[in-house]
């Protein structure tokens, strides 16, 4: 007996984790899943698994991708936003949903794209996940070739840079070369918990106004 997709019900913090998924099927669990869903996949060589992202953790990816936003604008840097969009690669039969990711140096080869495919795109110069529990996820990035990856935990932001294949941990972000990337980010982030989002953005635009400038 084969289960409907509709009868597959993932609670928010928890995740599933199915076997022996072909490409088609993933394809297809992509088409009828849609683009405005909660849930997060991550596919790796069979394995699928679908995670409902708790309300914090949006609230936390919000925060930070406009972080980036206002940085990237504030310093007149040419970028293109692309969200959790679905980063695949057939031949490596690999795929996985970042919380956001952005094209900086690359953002002139997806100009217009509304979708990505990593057969024939480039990977997203930078891909920020919120509090990774899942153990495919790193590999995910690896083997997908994406050279930077965020993750934010409650103790604070990682930085994690891909060298000979695999991700090495680093104090700074080559895309915010002579910037304290890490202090700014758990910095403003606590302040949108303490003094609320709007007034701690204002505050992050005049800092970098003021320091970057």
């Amino acid at each position: 007996m084969l289960l409907e997709l509709q009868q597959i019900i993932v609670h928010p913090g928890q995740q599933m984790l199915l076997k022996d998924i072909s490409w088609q099927q993933l394809e297809n669990i992509l088409e009828e899943m849609g683009e405005k869903r909660a849930a997060r996949i991550s596919y790796s060589n069979g394995w699928l698994e679908i995670m409902v992202p708790l309300p914090e953790h949006e609230k936390d990816k919000e925060i930070v991708g406009d972080l980036v936003k206002i940085l990237l604008e504030i310093l007149n840097v040419d970028f293109e936003p692309f969200g959790s969009t679905t980063l695949k690669n057939e031949r490596m039969r690999q795929a996985v949903e970042p919380d956001t990711s952005f094209y900086i140096q690359n953002q002139a080869a997806v100009i217009g794209k509304n979708r990505i495919d990593l057969n024939i795109d480039p990977p997203p110069d930078l891909a920020i996940e919120i509090d990774i529990t899942s153990r495919t996820q790193f590999e995910n990035y690896q083997i997908l070739g994406v050279p930077e990856l965020w993750r934010y935990k409650k103790q604070g932001l990682e930085i994690f840079l891909l060298q000979d294949g695999k991700y090495v941990k680093s104090p700074s972000s080559p895309n915010f070369p002579n910037i304290p990337i890490v202090d700014l980010v758990n910095e403003y982030v606590q302040q949108c918990l303490t003094i609320g989002r709007s007034q701690a953005m204002r505050n992050f635009r005049s800092w970098v106004q003021e320091n970057l400038q």
